[in-house]
């Protein structure tokens, strides 16, 4: 896996190593907490606005973000800034598209993951990712047993296509034949 030169990635950016997957049979999410996720993917540019809200009653938290471009999929630079109310107020008004989704964390055999069960226009589509502390260890991970397909390396399937994605385009792309 190829990832950027050190000298490309920006002095405060850390390397973000994921792969995601299509999800086949979701498990038992009941008894799991979740978040609330609500991104903002800022028209013409690679920022992204996120509001978090948990569900188990603890504060928001709020993030101002931007992924670096890199000839890998899997591991790409990113800087995430937290910001206060106020401030992702006056972000949350930038011209952009919106994507909702609940974001639940388990753990495969002491590996963390997360299930994104999307809302909305993209209800019916449920993400699972997987992170590592690098680009070795990451691909020695085995897929989620809840797999369908991997779809890291699938453009459509980043946040910022799906979040200017309708609902008839989505269930296109999920009935085709090689899904």
């Amino acid at each position: 896996m190829m990832m950027p030169a050190k000298t490309d990635v920006p002095k405060y950016a850390q390397i973000e190593h994921e792969r995601r997957f299509l999800v086949e049979r979701c498990p038992d999410l009941s008894r799991h907490d979740y978040r609330t996720i609500e991104d903002l993917y800022v028209s013409g540019s690679r920022l992204r606005a996120r509001a978090i809200t948990f569900s188990d009653g603890r504060p928001p938290a709020f993030k101002f973000c931007k992924k670096y471009p890199s000839d890998s999929t899997t591991s790409q630079p990113i800087v995430n800034i937290y910001l206060t109310a106020g401030e992702y107020e006056l972000l949350s008004h930038l011209p952009g598209n919106r994507v909702r989704k609940r974001r639940y964390r388990l753990d495969i055999e002491g590996t963390p993951c997360s299930i994104d069960v999307f809302e909305g226009v993209l209800s019916g589509l449920i993400l699972s990712e997987v992170e590592a502390n690098s680009a070795e260890a990451l691909a020695a991970l085995k897929p989620p047993p809840w797999s369908r397909l991997e779809v890291t390396r699938d453009a459509f399937f980043s946040g910022a296509n799906l979040a200017a994605v309708g609902a008839a385009e989505l269930q296109a792309k999920l009935s085709s034949p090689r899904r």
